[in-house]
């Protein structure tokens, strides 16, 4: 049983070298990175943490435990 060929040409008379470099550009093709999550944000821009003072808000109870 012979089996079907993965790459066919449809149109044209493509070199060998031809050939070999649009199947080496397609063995090598990877699958597009994940997207990178946004870093948490940085308390060293933040003037509330340079003063020493306190936080405000509703999360204030969870950020006073922090260090700074």
């Amino acid at each position: 049983m012979m089996e079907e060929p993965m790459l066919r040409v449809v149109r044209g008379e493509p070199t060998a070298e031809e050939l070999a470099a649009l199947v080496t550009a397609l063995a090598t093709r990877r699958p597009p990175a994940p997207p990178v999550p946004p870093a948490a944000p940085s308390t060293w821009r933040d003037p509330a943490a340079r003063l020493g003072v306190p936080r405000r808000g509703p999360l204030a109870w969870a950020t006073s435990a922090r260090p700074r």
